[in-house]
């Protein structure tokens, strides 16, 4: 049975099925669908065990991705899934065009399994020591038909134990793994260290093991409704996360109107230089 996969895999893809299904920004296309488009096609990418890299971007991983060249590249391998208001804002400004939902990582992961009813094996890797223990048991609870089961906490060094935590996440071989490392280090780890012979679908997950272990709270309803997310983070979160909003975030606004404005400069002429522009004629 031929299977609708329609996202594209890096930039070299096209879809069939949905031709404008991503939105450019900074040259990083950005998925564009509702969760439940993106869910079925990621269930059946996993049916079809082909093997898939996704990531989550947001206004800081934009700057990141403008500053950290690896991190960049290593982006046109994945689907990138768009996270926040600051990257649809930029889709609005950059391209007249909105995404149709916002796929973070924190949202999307629950609805995926919850509305996933055939079983499948998850995998965490990173986050401190003991929040991924804490996490798979609150994912196991709340998620009974899958299996949840801790590769690694996210404190290894290079070399040896990176090769043991490649070693357990080969032996376990889970059908959706979690990488929780920080951006971009969980991309970049997934784009050097996992392949298909190590799992279906690989994910950077970011804070999403601290939110189902309890250790960050997730927003009230309101506040993320309003797009208000990350001002909740910066008040509970200020000297970690000041820098990020407080500086990233106009440096964010800044990069989106400098890109708009060369993009204005770019777009050719609607008539030949030294032509007559054309005049309408008014129908009587």
């Amino acid at each position: 049975m031929k299977l609708d996969i329609p996202f594209s895999i890096g930039r070299s893809a096209k879809s069939a099925s949905f031709p404008r299904t991503s939105i450019s920004m900074f040259g990083i296309d950005v998925v564009s669908a509702s969760m439940e488009d993106a869910r079925r096609i990621l269930v059946a990418r996993v049916q079809a065990r082909i093997f898939t890299k996704i990531a989550f971007i947001n206004a800081h991983c934009v700057n990141v991705a403008l500053d950290v060249p690896d991190y960049r590249r290593a982006l046109d391998d994945f689907v990138v899934m768009p996270d926040g208001v600051g990257v649809d804002l930029a889709a609005r400004l950059l391209q007249r065009r909105s995404f149709l939902a916002n796929l973070n990582g924190t949202d999307f992961l629950p609805y995926l399994f919850a509305r996933t009813a055939k079983p499948m094996r998850v995998g965490l890797l990173g986050a401190a020591p003991g929040v991924a223990d804490t996490a798979a048991a609150a994912l196991a609870a709340a998620y009974p038909q899958h299996a949840f089961h801790v590769i690694s906490h996210g404190f290894f060094a290079k070399g040896a134990e990176t090769e043991a935590v490649k070693a357990k996440l080969r032996h376990a071989c889970p059908d959706v793994l979690l990488v929780a490392l920080g951006v971009p280090n969980q991309e970049l780890f997934i784009a050097e260290h996992v392949s298909g012979a190590d799992c279906t679908l690989a994910f950077g997950v970011g804070a999403f093991l601290d939110f189902m272990a309890g250790r960050v709270p997730r927003a009230p309803a309101v506040a993320r409704a309003l797009r208000l997310e990350w001002l909740f983070r910066l008040a509970h979160e200020p000297r970690r996360l000041w820098r990020r909003y407080l500086v990233g975030n106009p440096v964010f606004m800044a990069r989106v109107f400098a890109e708009g404005l060369r993009q204005t400069r770019r777009r050719p002429e609607p008539w030949h230089r030294g032509e007559t522009p054309p005049t309408h004629v008014r129908r009587r």
